[in-house]
């Protein structure tokens, strides 16, 4: 049967110019096995009425939705790695599938990954390995739970096949994933047509990408609009350093082709979530001058922006772009002020206040070394929550003169949460947390047993802590 009413096709991508992207084939797989289907995603853009044949026909078998794409793309990008350019880069073990509009009526893309090669694959086999497809849907769960604008997990396909990593025990499985994302324009994206001189390209690719994700900027007159393009992503993207940030989230690899225009974090490879408060804490295992810690997230934000705006610079002003450079660091402190706010259940009172509130907040977490998520999970809804944080099994940290400095300034906000603290979530022993050892603790069910009771469970605890926070991505 054909996708639900609410299916609402959008392929814009072919608008552009062919060297954009490169037709690809598909890989075949000898057992397509359904793994994990978001229902929820799935509604939101009319397929939740696929039954389970036509959902492997479509993301196991990667043949085209109806009035869609009828050919993958697998799209073109340069970047920054470790902040050393390579203009080798696309994709090279995905392609975009398909786009449709949301229930907001935004235009979203299915990106897969682990779909076979490409012109970009350099050498690899263009698989993902399982493990890396249940790592891929905790992060977007745990994200999306703790207000973080992020790409979804839409569906996972275990394909049959045996891969060989040097990086984990070998063989081991495979899958396919299909990401929902808001656009997979990429900061690379742009640094491909400004390293190849192309200002006809990049104005091609501007006015497209704005056409199709900044409505806000429609009308926007032709002298002005790449100032004030950048001013928006600069605005987005510190608004994702401050989600990451109360998140307690390490991305792991902020190369420029892993950050889209639109703010919204996704690609996950080597990401952690942290024990506790660390701005040294890395997450990449070859990220060996840390340059990509979870204090440095927001240094390393900015200097890929300034990659953008030396791209933005053969079509535009450098002043004007170099003007909009300049706010980042006020706009991530206010995100961050706002995004604590929300993570804490309180509302804000004055600039001063709020900034008094961050101070104390990470002044404590870093001299007491509480479980980073634990602040988060006992002091949700300020002063409210007094009882329960001082009954609870960590009532014990809640002493000395950083904590003090910390209480006075929450308790200077009124609460926020109403009644979401009578859900039975604030009533748990412990918060959700997906610390590295308890994602090993969810593989292993799997990898020894094919029991996916675990991970299952786990999602619907982390769903259900989301539904406690009632967290909105900025």
């Amino acid at each position: 049967m054909p996708p639900g009413p609410g299916y609402r096709p959008a392929p814009v991508w072919p608008a552009l110019q062919p060297n954009f992207s490169d037709v690809v084939r598909p890989a075949t797989f000898p057992r397509p096995t359904l793994r994990f289907r978001n229902h929820r995603a799935a509604a939101e853009i009319g397929l939740d009425a696929l039954d389970e044949a036509e959902w492997l026909h479509h993301f196991g078998a990667l043949s085209p939705l109806p009035r869609n794409l009828q050919e993958p793309l697998a799209l073109r990008y340069h970047g920054h790695q470790f902040q050393s350019y390579n203009p080798w880069l696309g994709d090279g073990r995905g392609f975009l599938f398909a786009q449709l509009l949301d229930d907001a009526g935004r235009v979203m893309d299915l990106g897969t990954k682990g779909s076979g090669t490409t012109p970009f694959s350099r050498g690899g086999d263009g698989r993902l390995t399982l493990k890396g497809a249940v790592r891929e849907i905790l992060a977007t769960e745990m994200l999306q739970a703790l207000g973080v604008r992020t790409s979804r997990t839409l569906s996972v396909v275990e394909t049959g096949e045996s891969l060989v990593r040097h990086d984990e025990p070998s063989p081991t499985r495979a899958a396919v994933l299909v990401r929902l994302s808001w656009s997979h324009v990429r900061f690379g994206t742009f640094q491909r047509h400004a390293w190849e001189r192309s200002p006809q390209r990049l104005r091609a690719l501007l006015h497209f990408t704005v056409d199709s994700w900044f409505p806000e900027l429609a009308e926007v007159p032709e002298p002005d609009l790449v100032p004030r393009f950048l001013d928006t992503v600069v605005d987005r993207s510190a608004a994702l350093v401050a989600q990451w940030t109360m998140a307690g989230f390490v991305h792991g690899v902020l190369n420029t082709d892993n950050m889209n225009v639109t703010g919204e974090s996704f690609d996950y490879g080597p990401w952690r979530f942290l024990p506790t408060y660390d701005p040294d804490f890395t997450a990449a295992y070859f990220d060996h001058g840390s340059l990509y810690a979870f204090g440095k997230q927001a240094d390393a934000v900015f200097w890929n922006l300034c990659r953008l705006a030396e791209a933005l610079v053969s079509i535009s002003e450098a002043p004007a772009l170099e003007a909009a450079l300049t706010t980042f660091e006020d706009r991530a402190r206010a995100h961050a002020c706002t995004q604590l706010l929300a993570r804490l259940g309180v509302q804000g009172t004055t600039e001063a206040a709020d900034q008094a509130l961050l101070t104390t907040s990470f002044a404590f977490l870093g001299s007491s070394q509480l479980p980073y998520e634990r602040l988060f999970f006992d002091w949700f809804g300020g002063e409210a929550a007094r009882p329960r944080a001082e009954a609870g099994s960590f009532a014990r940290w809640y002493a000395g003169a950083d904590f003090e400095a910390f209480r006075a300034s929450l308790f200077a906000h009124p609460s926020a949460a109403g009644d979401r603290l009578a859900h039975p979530y604030f009533g748990d022993e412990h918060p959700r947390t997906m610390l590295i050892d308890e994602m090993e603790a969810l593989w292993a069910p799997i990898a020894q047993d094919d029991d996916w009771g675990p991970l299952d469970e786990a999602i619907r605890q982390i769903r259900r802590m989301g539904e406690a926070l009632g967290l909105t991505p900025l």
